[in-house]
């Protein structure tokens, strides 16, 4: 293990609050449940004072100190999995991933990953900008979202497209199925984001200081029967679960989501959400050209939608 030493002041906003709930806000990729166990193994000092007490009342200047273990990153395997390659050239490739496959090695999909496929079919050829486990990958989609996604193969080009993420200027655009007739053809929705205190797997509306702008514009593509619509949504920003908050957030969680949706989904077999990742479109790191890309819809979401015209 590594450890890593992350040091807070408390300021008079901050103050009052439990040392387990303040350490939670100013780390949002730690559960709280993480915290409190970091705090009752006497990894947390107070103005160099050892605190093991996790409902210890923060005061204002209070100097923080945490002791952060890093657990120190196994090497992923190259697996043969096949993959649906829309796209490759010496810098990057695009590949158009199915439901259900986690795009880098986590627990409980440690050899099934986008990555593992990826180590198989490219050998030593990806960058290594993110570590031994996301080898190439410069942004991800979720387990249960399909379609296109950028793979570099070096660190030039990883930074490059990482670059035009950062700037919102690579075209993105995924297409999905949701609850309840849209009233308006076309909108935007611009609401912060952030980790959902109770549960680190979800997301949710942030309006205070630690929430991330979120930007998604989406338009009507088909009112289907008019329960459910086919829509498009352009990201301007590309936050964890966007889509699938925002789209929740204005009354129209998307069909299948766990998440964000109804408890009960109306089709038993729907695993997951129903959002693809259609476009893609970015400047080229060498070539500095241009270039879109279009992932066809899988099976079952082109049969989902052929069932819900006709009802």
């Amino acid at each position: 293990m590594n450890n890593t030493i992350l040091r807070y002041e408390v300021i008079k906003l901050e103050q009052g609050q439990r040392l387990d709930t303040f350490l939670t806000k100013k780390n949002e990729d730690l559960s709280r449940n993480y915290v409190q166990t970091l705090i009752k193994e006497g990894r947390v000092w107070i103005n160099e004072v050892l605190v093991d007490k996790c409902n210890h009342i923060v005061k204002e200047s209070d100097q923080i100190k945490l002791l952060k273990a890093e657990p120190v990153e196994l090497e992923a395997r190259a697996v043969n999995i096949p993959l649906d390659i829309l796209y490759e050239d010496e810098d990057l490739l695009i590949v158009n991933k199915p439901k259900g496959m986690v795009v880098h090695p986590a627990a409980g999909h440690w050899d099934d990953t986008l990555v593992n496929a990826l180590l198989y079919h490219c050998k030593d050829h990806l960058s290594g900008i993110n570590g031994v486990l996301r080898p190439g990958i410069v942004h991800r989609i979720d387990k249960d979202t399909t379609g296109a996604i950028i793979v570099c193969k070096n660190d030039r080009s990883h930074q490059k497209i990482a670059e035009q993420l950062k700037e919102h200027s690579i075209t993105r655009k995924y297409v999905a199925i949701v609850h309840n007739n849209l009233k308006e053809e076309t909108g935007t929705i611009d609401m912060p984001l952030g980790r959902d205190p109770y549960d680190r797997r979800r997301r949710r509306i942030d309006q205070s200081e630690a929430g991330k702008r979120a930007v998604t514009h989406y338009k009507v593509l088909n009112s289907l029967n008019h329960q459910f619509n086919y829509i498009e949504c352009q990201l301007e920003t590309g936050r964890t679960h966007q889509i699938r908050v925002h789209m929740a957030y204005i009354g129209h969680p998307l069909l299948g989501d766990p998440f964000y949706g109804p408890k009960k989904c109306p089709f038993k077999n729907l695993q997951g959400q129903t959002l693809h990742a259609e476009t893609i479109g970015f400047i080229h790191p060498t070539k500095e050209e241009y270039m879109e890309f279009h992932a066809p819809l899988p099976e079952y979401f082109q049969k989902l939608l052929n069932q819900l015209e006709e009802k």
